[in-house]
């Protein structure tokens, strides 16, 4: 009986973060109050309270499940030779990236967080998006160092320096994605320019991404 108890309570948890989500992004979080997402879950206010302290809480809830660490990603393709190549491993995590943020969730909570949210009580969608910036920034510096002492990088790029260029990439694509995403597919227009990139930073004749080949 316990055991089924708490399955329902994850169940009731994650329908409301399922709520959320939606009211979230249809009214801004600002906006946005318990009452509504209890409204859309089906359940009553104090359902929100007894999982949730306030709207913060929540929202950071909201956000954790499509939270995407750099190394996760690259653990997930799930082959250890990457760790002889380096830049490899940045590219298809990069590719695994892109197909997961294509996911309705992945990118509609994002998007709340990038143009639906303001500063809110103790909520901080600016400092919420430097954390996420800066935790993918130090794995590519990390990879891009990897690949710097195996000489795969050019001589004239230093690993922070080409760590800042790709974040700088990615950053500037998935906004533009995010603001219109019917107007391309993320994987189609990211790889390519992850890859071009890569074969950019890199030692000459040392990288060519497959699509090049």
């Amino acid at each position: 009986m316990a055991r089924r108890t708490k399955a329902e309570a994850a169940a009731t948890r994650e329908t409301l973060l399922d709520a959320a989500e939606v009211v979230f992004y249809e009214r801004g979080v600002a906006r946005a109050s318990l009452e509504q997402i209890a409204q859309q879950a089906g359940m009553t206010r104090g359902a929100v309270y007894w999982h949730f302290r306030n709207k913060a809480e929540l929202f950071r809830a909201m956000l954790a499940r499509v939270r995407m660490p750099f190394q996760e990603l690259v653990e997930e393709i799930g082959d250890p030779g990457l760790s002889e190549r380096p830049l490899e491993a940045i590219r298809l995590a990069c590719l695994k990236g892109f197909e997961r943020l294509e996911q309705p969730r992945y990118r509609r909570v994002h998007a709340i967080l990038i143009h639906r949210c303001e500063f809110f009580s103790d909520i901080d969608p600016i400092a919420m998006q430097h954390e996420m910036a800066d935790e993918c920034l130090g794995a590519l510096n990390d990879y891009f160092q990897a690949a710097d002492a195996r000489g795969q990088l050019r001589d004239d790029v230093s690993p922070s320096l080409a760590a800042d260029l790709l974040q700088s990439c990615l950053g500037g694509l998935f906004h533009d994605w995010l603001r219109t995403p019917e107007a391309f597919s993320l994987q189609t227009r990211g790889i390519a320019q992850v890859e071009t990139l890569l074969h950019l930073l890199s030692a000459p004749g040392l990288y060519t991404p497959p699509t090049r080949r």
